[in-house]
């Protein structure tokens, strides 16, 4: 392995040379036509490692046959670029100044007419961007759309995004030093990130330690978001690309100016906002797609999230996802959601043919492979949908209008459960009050009887309280046979009747008080008449004492009265008073009707709720399951590309034959 780095750390030294010789020759026959550019440094790197160029003592003192022989590698240099596994190839990149290979027709003769002007043109735009972005904007993203030279890519990317001058940048060698809270969910992930790359798949290697970095410090300036699983993916492509540095100031201005910061939030609700506007465009572009996916239960989430997530890095093979990433960079989001319809457009036919098991089998199988020759086809295609951004503004108020109402209605479910557990609570209470009614109901009519016990010891009223005991029982059968409408009624009634008597004895008790003062001051008149009746002869005392005995007994008659008279306005209260507490006692027995009428509505409700909810476990159940097959899929394609690294391996074999045949000779 020692040997082999070596060998390709001399190789790419040795191509680097000669792309800066070659290049500066292109710049020397550019400077004829046009403006003389300043020299442009670029960073990049299309793969794990980046080396720094060699510099020649003197061009001219090569010898014609190192000039062939450095012809014959330019060649191989450029066949390797062109490969669609190119990404994996060592190289570093520094166009320089000074001076140039101005005779090696050989050399330049092999660097096709549009890949000079593909130089010429991107070194002309860096130069001078703030111009070109300013007055042609339209040109640029039609020039990104059909690819950045990957030379170009690291600075390009920055200038896209505005991040070759953040402030944060000075910040971030103090974030590392600091400690994060989501340091370990970071060393848990980190694995899962490109496991088969060069670059990653190795514990505790540099592209790991710097992605940690990244990660970390991004997870301390943000700290709602904090670390997210996807954002990995799209820091390691960052990581491919330039220095760590650089890679933490474009990563922070992609989660806060291209809408990823929304994406990755915990709640996710931008993430719920792009599958809503996705499926509308199905539904509208592709209808027949659209029925068929209802039909199967298919949801947009189960294959479309990781597209917005990760910008179709988990999807696609490397050199595709950079393609549409360097779209991503000049135009947002809306190149995930023109490229995903292009690929539901394109399978269309085979989709409509499968069930959900085949459906997700197809995205994660059979897609991801469909643009190996090329990406150019796909993203020509993604240019034909028709994405009008009007309307998905329109459909971003119809999504936050529906979230609403569902943020409402669960607001709504949680007062009704508070109000349930409320009512349940005022049941219990009414049952407790109803038993304590009943005990003392129980125990007034036990004070009763002793009462009309006590007033039937009378022998002058016991006949009368006995009556007036058996109409009361008599009355409470007759309410108790009665339906409940006529009995409140008929109780009504009886209570007026009630009042009517009531007014009626003390109308009587008053006459009868006014007797008894009558009878008490004749009384007195008599006695007054009477004081000399033991002077009188013995027959006028017998007439006399009877008189008194007539007195008294007239007397007892008129206090008897009187208290019968009181005992019937008691009772006549104790009947007024029993109505009004069996009211009380019906007027609550409906309200506990109406309560467990209430609880039960309440029980259905809930019973719905509960259904809800193991339908969303089912749905997480199946998410999980997909996503587990997900990461299978990628361990496949990285298997594939671990076998593609052998090839390219056994490329820098035969070069460094050719080149020690070369120095041999």
């Amino acid at each position: 392995q020692v040997a082999t780095d070596k060998v390709a750390g001399k190789l790419s030294s040795t191509l680097s040379w000669v792309k800066n010789t070659v290049s500066h020759t292109v710049s020397q026959m550019a400077s004829q036509v046009a403006s003389p550019s300043a020299s442009l440094h670029t960073t990049s790197s299309s793969t794990t490692l980046s080396t720094p160029a060699l510099s020649p003592s003197s061009p001219t003192q090569l010898s014609p046959d190192d000039l062939e022989l450095l012809a014959k590698l330019e060649e191989q240099n450029r066949l390797l670029e062109t490969d669609s596994k190119s990404l994996r190839s060592v190289n570093g990149s520094r166009r320089n100044s000074g001076s140039s290979l101005v005779s090696s027709s050989s050399a330049s003769s092999n660097l096709s007419h549009l890949e000079e002007d593909s130089w010429i043109l991107w070194g002309r735009i860096v130069n001078e961007w703030e111009d070109v972005r300013k007055k042609k904007e339209k040109q640029v993203k039609e020039l990104v759309r059909k690819g950045i030279p990957h030379h170009f890519r690291a600075i390009v990317w920055q200038l896209l995004c505005s991040a070759q001058s953040m402030p944060i940048k000075d910040q971030y060698s103090e974030l590392l030093k600091m400690t994060s809270p989501c340091e370990k969910l970071i060393r848990r992930d980190i694995a899962r990130t490109y496991p088969e790359h060069d670059f990653f798949k190795e514990k505790d290697s540099l592209g790991q330690e710097v992605l940690f970095n990244v990660m970390k410090a991004y997870s301390l300036v943000d700290r709602e978001v904090g670390y997210c699983q996807g954002s990995a993916f799209i820091v390691g492509l960052l990581l491919m690309q330039m220095p760590e540095e650089e890679a933490f100031c474009v990563f922070v201005k992609l989660m806060q100016d291209y809408r990823l910061r929304e994406l990755f939030k915990p709640s996710m609700a931008e993430l719920g906002l792009c599958m809503y506007q996705f499926e509308c465009m199905i539904q509208e572009h592709l209808p027949e797609l659209y029925v068929h996916f209802q039909s199967q239960s298919f949801h947009t989430s189960m294959y479309a999230s990781s597209w917005f997530l990760t910008i179709f890095l988990t999807t696609f093979p490397l050199p595709i996802a950079t393609r549409i990433f360097d779209i991503f960079m000049s135009e947002g989001l809306e190149i995930v959601f023109r490229v995903g319809l292009a690929v539901l457009q394109m399978n269309q036919a085979e989709l409509l043919q499968l069930d959900m098991e085949g459906m997700l089998q197809h995205f994660q199988k059979v897609i991801p492979h469909q643009f190996d020759s090329g990406p150019d086809k796909l993203i020509q295609a993604s240019y034909q949908v028709k994405y009008n951004a009007k309307k998905m503004k329109k459909l971003e108020k119809e999504y936050t209008t529906i979230k609403t109402k569902e943020m409402e209605e669960q607001v709504e479910i949680k007062r009704l459960r508070t109000e349930n557990r409320l009512l349940k609570q005022r049941i219990e209470t009414l049952e407790k009050h109803k038993c304590s009614s009943q005990y003392s109901e129980d125990f007034v009519l036990q004070l009763e009887k002793e009462l009309v016990q006590a007033r039937l010891s009378e022998a002058e009223s016991h006949c009368a309280l006995k009556e007036m005991q058996d109409k009361v029982l008599e009355m409470e059968k007759k309410n108790s046979s009665l339906p409940d409408e006529e009995n409140v009624a008929r109780l009504q009634e009886e209570l007026i009747a009630v009042k009517l008597r009531e007014a009626e004895a003390l109308m009587g008790l008053k006459e009868l008080r006014q007797q008894v003062k009558d009878l008490e001051e004749h009384w007195q008149r008599h006695l007054a008449r009477t004081t000399g009746r033991w002077k009188d002869p013995p027959r006028k005392n017998t007439v006399n004492e009877l008189q008194d005995e007539l007195m008294t007994v007239r007397l007892r008659e008129a206090e008897t009265q009187a208290e019968l008279k009181e005992t019937k306005q008691r009772m006549m209260e104790m009947e007024t008073q029993n109505q009004i507490n069996s009211n009380h006692l019906r007027r609550a027995e409906q309200e506990v009707t109406s309560l467990q009428g209430k609880v039960q509505y309440l029980s259905a409700q809930n019973k719905g709720l509960l259904a809800q909810l193991n339908e969303a476990k089912r749905r997480q159940a199946e998410i999980e399951c997909k996503s587990k097959e997900e990461v299978m899929a990628v361990r496949l394609r990285e298997a594939d590309r671990i076998a593609a690294v052998a090839e390219l391996q056994q490329h820098i074999a035969e070069l460094e034959i050719q080149v020690t045949s070369g120095g041999i000779k």
